[in-house]
């Protein structure tokens, strides 16, 4: 069953179903400008919970919160002598939504044709083999790998062109959190798991005001991220899965 934020007709919204898992009567937190904000900090904070584990737990079919409107990519401009690019930098997507992993990286070509390139680590890598990011020759051309440090990224050889949007990656990125002012906003996750937005926030009140049900809801909770990790493990059904046997040398 889907869930919006706040259903002060039905009380069947987020905000009214925490009301009564706390004990707290209708009213009590979306009657309170404070009270109604807490709440919705605390289950902004679900949401990030809920993404570390879809995210993680992620297989062939990547999650995004279905309330963004684009897809999840961001493009920069590529620019003829630069090596290095700040990941900040990046078009931002709709909502301003903070990026939180990068699944590819495409370079348009001369020709304007997006190519996948390959990621390196100069970090970890043979040195030998990754030396021309740190070498100070600038070695220029197309680029056809990168390195990611921090809150940079940067491409080798050093592009010898210039391209609008010339760098293209796929990401997975920050959810479409909630504002205390929200009434019919629904969190852009599958029905089935819409009440882990109140009842994450109802744990946490539990924990910090010591109540007897702590335990009863922390459980509950419990059960539904080992429900939540299952679901995004398996839910690329379409996609065929092949056994292969194991490799084994012979002295």
């Amino acid at each position: 069953m889907s869930i919006q934020f706040s259903d002060t007709t039905t009380y069947k919204g987020l905000v009214q179903l925490y009301e009564q898992e706390i004990g707290a009567n209708l009213g009590d937190v979306s009657g309170s400008t404070t009270k109604l904000k807490q709440f919705t900090a605390d289950t902004n904070i679900a949401f990030d919970s809920f993404l570390n584990i879809a995210l993680k737990a992620d297989g062939g079919w990547q999650f995004d919160d279905t309330n963004h409107t684009d897809f999840p990519e961001r493009t920069m401009t590529l620019t003829s002598g630069t090596r290095r690019y700040a990941l900040t930098s990046f078009t931002a997507d709709a909502g301003s939504n903070l990026m939180l992993e990068i699944y590819k990286l495409f370079i348009k070509n001369p020709a304007g044709v997006y190519v996948e390139i390959d990621p390196v680590d100069v970090q970890t890598s043979d040195p030998y083999a990754t030396e021309s990011f740190t070498d100070g020759q600038a070695r220029s051309g197309t680029p056809y790998r990168y390195d990611k440090t921090g809150n940079y990224i940067d491409l080798d050889p050093v592009p010898n062109y210039t391209q609008s949007a010339g760098i293209k990656v796929l990401i997975n990125r920050e959810a479409s959190y909630f504002a205390s002012s929200d009434t019919t906003k629904k969190a852009g996750v599958p029905g089935i798991f819409h009440h882990y937005f109140y009842l994450h926030p109802a744990r946490e009140y539990a924990r910090r005001k010591s109540l007897p049900n702590y335990n009863l809801i922390a459980l509950e909770v419990a059960k539904l991220e080992i429900e939540i990790q299952k679901y995004f493990s398996h839910r690329a059904e379409d996609e065929r899965h092949v056994i292969t046997g194991k490799r084994i040398n012979y002295i």
